[in-house]
């Protein structure tokens, strides 16, 4: 396919829609179709490109995804869950790609996702950046080399002041990693709140620590600490457009997939399956 391939981008008032904006204005083979934010918005009517500090772009920033998503190709998505699981149905419906960042799912959430990629390309991810897809890898790796009997697993996460979903995705994406390395559930076996007289750790659990405060992006770390030794694998984000670029890259790759759920694993050839 040489046209370029006509993106909507979801939440486009936000820090993460802008980012959007500007990276697909900078990618060759990506152009911003539509804009979409939510109803009463003060970013509804303005142009995107101006918005995101690029200049007028012809694109008007609307409230009504049908409209955007005519003749779309695709979708980028970092909003709410409700509205997450609204656009994939209206995805399957087009049978376009969704690339959906947004964490805080609800297991009928990702039921109802996971239906709608009967018939639309949906790349869904904790995390959009290379950096935390590679570490999930290694963090299954170390996982399954090192004894829960031996090991303990501590997943620490760090996000600004106005993060409103805990553990973080990113966070749950790498416990996943560490359970699938552990060949157990990681729902059974995480521990998410310590407080009060709480008795020992329980062995094999995989235990998740949150803080907020300021505007960090994004600050992870897998703890594995042993008698005598801790190894620490982690990740520092320092700027927006590492999500923003890695959801460009999974649309541009989803354009020529079948219909089904994919991760961001799938988009950079980490996947066990690839």
């Amino acid at each position: 396919m040489t046209d370029r391939m006509k993106l909507v981008v979801a939440g486009a008032g936000g820090r993460m829609g802008q980012a959007l904006i500007r990276i697909i204005a900078a990618t060759e083979g990506a152009v911003l179709h539509g804009a979409i934010v939510r109803p009463g918005s003060a970013a509804l009517g303005k142009d995107a490109g101006e918005l995101a500090g690029l200049g007028p772009i012809g694109v008007t920033i609307t409230d009504d995804p049908l409209a955007a998503f005519l003749h779309a190709d695709g979708v980028i998505d970092f909003t709410s869950p409700a509205t997450s699981v609204e656009f994939a149905g209206l995805a399957a419906q087009a049978r376009i790609v969704h690339v959906i960042g947004t964490t805080g799912c609800s297991p009928a959430d990702e039921a109802r996702i996971e239906a709608a990629a009967r018939h639309a390309r949906i790349v869904k991810s904790g995390n959009m950046s290379l950096g935390v897809n590679l570490l999930s890898v290694l963090v299954e790796q170390a996982a399954r080399a090192l004894e829960a009997s031996g090991w303990d697993i501590e997943v620490l996460e760090m996000h600004h002041k106005h993060k409103v979903d805990a553990p973080s995705g990113t966070a749950l994406l790498l416990g996943d990693a560490a359970a699938r390395g552990r060949g157990i559930d990681l729902t059974e076996n995480s521990v998410r709140v310590r407080d009060g007289h709480t008795g020992p750790r329980e062995p094999g659990s995989i235990g998740f620590a949150t803080l907020r405060g300021g505007s960090v992006i994004g600050e992870h770390s897998v703890i594995l600490a042993g008698e005598g030794e801790i190894i620490t694998l982690s990740h520092s984000a320092g700027d927006r457009t590492i999500f923003a670029r890695g959801a460009v890259k999974a649309a541009l790759w989803a354009r020529s997939a079948k219909p089904g759920l994919y991760s961001m694993l799938d988009v950079l050839g980490l996947s066990s399956h690839n």
